[in-house]
């Protein structure tokens, strides 16, 4: 009987001297603020109550492109994250650094799980595969750019709440009346890059650059100077003159005019929905306006936001850890919360259609929007998507020509042929590293 009980309490004791096996860290570096870090934070903590083998810890890293670069500058130090949020700016980079990269399709494998493209929202996912069709990223926030517009404004304005305008013509007409009527902005937009030129090609089926845009070839030249861009730069920098335009910043700093009430409409990521419904404004949502003149448009929008990319330089069993929180991501239920509260597509058919058949878009008119301009039409060579291995820097040689321009520094002309000469010089360069 005293050696059972001694038996007993050295047990207990030894049991309250050994510590609990720990969780296993799986570190995700992110750029996302406001009601999108909100998300963030609350998908970490869900899945990691969800089990107790793994703890993903999510940590801000600043903006995309800050993010990006401490994610380059960690793994050269050796110290790299398990995950990496990278906007679609970087998936050149990301593709060009493959041995810094664990494609998430061998990621996925780690735990028994074969990636199955047609469960995914082809638009979407095409972007982030290799030619070959394997998937390098995980599609964590794919967007594509709407026109939101201030009802009150349009009211005040005589214009109709119900009818936003739907090709840039109607749209520079709207905001002059809006301005005219005693509103501080007409129109504003979000990522010029990124949506005024990028997006501007694809939806109007005009080529932003050779080699289909950069997916065909490691050195395409850059066509944002053709008749039309000149055309719809020189009159939102004569708006800008005006007024009735205004300036908000390269990435989506311009939100906040919108937000604030100050510009009436605005160009953003449908990823901005969040923020919007926060602000209290009382707004609608429309398709991203086109040139009628424009053979072939409205054709299709091509992702932004961001996607999950992993890096290298990890233990083979912690992957599985991140296998498992791309699995938890990708569950239907969370696809479907994930796509109605932050405006991000959802990235599986069946969130689609599970959103779909509740009634979502019939109760939220306008919330199909983004998907619908992306995989409305079957891509044309001109609307596959961006792909230009230093595109970040190109961007930003973009709009240092645009500010320029805005500042009445230069006319349209001579900043879209300084930015082709500039971006592609480059491009050339980053080309024969």
């Amino acid at each position: 009987m005293r050696l059972h009980l001694a038996a007993t309490v050295s047990a207990a004791i030894l049991s309250f001297s050994l510590p609990a096996l720990a969780a296993t860290e799986i570190q995700w570096w992110h750029a996302m603020t406001g009601a999108n870090n909100e998300v963030v934070e609350t998908l970490a903590k869900e899945f990691n109550d969800s089990q107790s083998d793994y703890k993903v810890l999510p940590v801000f890293k600043g903006t995309y492109a800050e993010t990006l670069n401490a994610g380059i500058a960690a793994f050269r130090a050796g110290q790299p994250p398990h995950i990496l949020q990278v906007f679609d700016a970087g998936t050149g980079t990301m593709m060009a650094a493959s041995s810094a990269v664990v494609p998430v399709a061998d990621v996925l494998k780690t735990d028994g799980v074969t990636f199955d493209k047609s469960q995914y929202l082809g638009g979407v996912i095409s972007y982030y595969s290799s030619a070959d069709g394997e998937l390098l990223s995980f599609p964590y926030n794919s967007s594509s750019p709407i026109l939101y517009y201030n009802k009150d404004a349009f009211k005040k304005a005589g214009l109709d709440e119900n009818a936003p305008p739907k090709t840039w013509p109607e749209l520079f007409d709207a905001a002059k009346k809006i301005k005219a009527a005693g509103w501080s902005c007409g129109f504003t937009s979000t990522w010029l890059t990124w949506i005024q030129q990028e997006n501007f090609a694809a939806w109007n089926n005009v080529a932003y650059a050779t080699d289909q845009n950069g997916l065909a070839g490691l050195e395409p030249k850059l066509l944002i100077n053709s008749d039309l861009d000149v055309r719809h730069f020189q009159t939102i920098a004569d708006l800008q003159k005006s007024g009735v335009f205004s300036y908000g910043g390269r990435t989506s700093e311009a939100k906040t005019k919108f937000t604030s009430g100050e510009c009436a409409m605005l160009t953003e990521s449908s990823g901005g929905l969040g923020d919007v419904i926060k602000s209290g404004v009382n707004f609608g949502t429309s398709t991203l306006p086109y040139y009628p003149e424009a053979a072939g448009a409205p054709q299709n929008t091509i992702p932004g936001g961001a996607s999950l990319w992993v890096l290298a330089g990890h233990p083979q069993a912690e992957y599985k850890g991140v296998a498992k929180f791309f699995e938890f991501l990708s569950q239907t239920d969370i696809q479907v919360r994930l796509h109605q509260k932050s405006g991000y597509l959802p990235i599986t058919m069946a969130a689609y259609e599970a959103t779909k058949k509740s009634g979502f878009y019939e109760q939220n008119p306008g919330r199909e929007i983004p998907i619908l301009q992306m995989m409305g039409k079957a891509p044309t060579e001109n609307s596959k998507g961006v792909r230009i291995i230093n595109l970040p820097q190109v961007r930003d040689i973009i709009n240092e020509e645009l500010e320029l321009m805005l500042n009445g520094q230069q006319d349209a002309k001579t900043a879209l042929d300084k930015a082709v000469e500039r971006g592609n010089a480059a491009i050339k360069e980053a080309a024969s590293l």
